[in-house]
């Protein structure tokens, strides 16, 4: 996987169908009369309509200015703000009022919360549930470490708990700026130790920099802790302003890397040009126990 000159025009696997259908219309006009926030539209999702059409979107908690500036992502940033103490019940309403079959909670980084957010986590996983039946992803920042607020959400107990690496070591301190490869791979590894029974997700994005060899490193390191999910898909900089693609990664290269991620154990993975963590994500964690 060595870096090549990028083609004039991105190649056609990467061209993004038109969002539409009813239940996209829906949960459009939720955003836009409940003033949500979701990864769905700050991060400009390519799948924003598939998923959303089959039930499934992810809402972004506690603002949508991150305390980080990591070169990928699309998320803006403006001056932090108190968390709305509103936030989380108009979230819970919209997929009880929706009827969402799999929900996924992600946030903006907030180091300056002392546990990151935890609780509002927390808060929220308790209104759905208060409300009626729905699958509960939640996709946690690091925390900075702070594995006694790690605790905390897994107390909750939602059905999946992910945090994304993202990239491989080598490119951390060029596109994760405030994270930490070690300490990403405890938490996760932690999420395992505390509650086996919670399904366990992360993620990388390709196309970065990274060669074949540092992707398969990443994902054993992953699979020593026991991770159950793993998600790859391309890399794509939202702007100029963010870090440049380096590669095009062509759909088999893909398919190689999901077929040996399935070799290593994972219990799930999902890989592909389009795909991003929430990406068919009530599939993704729709296993039997009783096979492990």
């Amino acid at each position: 996987m060595s870096d090549t000159p990028l083609p004039a025009r991105k190649p056609d696997w990467l061209k993004i169908r038109i969002p539409g259908g009813t239940n996209h219309a829906r949960i459009n006009r939720y955003h836009h009369l409940q003033g949500l926030h979701s990864v769905c539209r700050s991060a400009a999702c390519p799948n924003q309509g598939e998923c959303w059409n089959n039930g499934t979107a992810t809402f972004m908690i506690l603002g949508d200015s991150c305390s980080r500036g990591c070169r990928f992502c699309n998320i803006e940033q403006h001056p932090l703000l108190p968390p709305d103490p509103t936030e989380n019940e108009k979230i819970a309403t919209a997929i009880d009022e929706l009827e969402l079959r799999h929900a996924v909670i992600t946030s903006v980084t907030r180091d300056d919360l002392p546990d990151g957010g935890a609780e509002f986590f927390v808060d929220l996983v308790q209104r759905i549930r208060q409300k009626g039946h729905c699958r509960i992803e939640l996709l946690i920042p690091d925390l900075q470490g702070n594995f006694r607020a790690l605790k905390i959400i897994l107390a909750a107990r939602p059905d999946v708990l992910g945090h994304n690496i993202e990239t491989v070591p080598r490119l951390y301190s060029e596109v994760r700026l405030g994270a930490d490869y070690r300490r990403s791979l405890e938490l996760l590894a932690r999420i395992k130790i505390t509650t086996p029974e919670i399904r366990s997700k992360s993620g990388l994005m390709l196309g970065l920099g990274e060669t074949k060899e540092e992707i398969i490193e990443v994902m054993e390191d992953l699979r020593a802790g026991r991770c159950d999910i793993l998600t790859l898909g391309q890399y794509l900089a939202p702007s100029r302003k963010h870090q440049p693609v380096k590669r095009y990664v062509h759909p088999d290269e893909f398919e190689e890397l999901a077929v040996l991620g399935r070799k290593m154990g994972f219990r799930h993975v999902e890989a592909g040009p389009l795909v991003r963590s929430s990406y068919h994500a009530a599939e993704q964690s729709d296993w039997d126990e009783s096979t492990k």
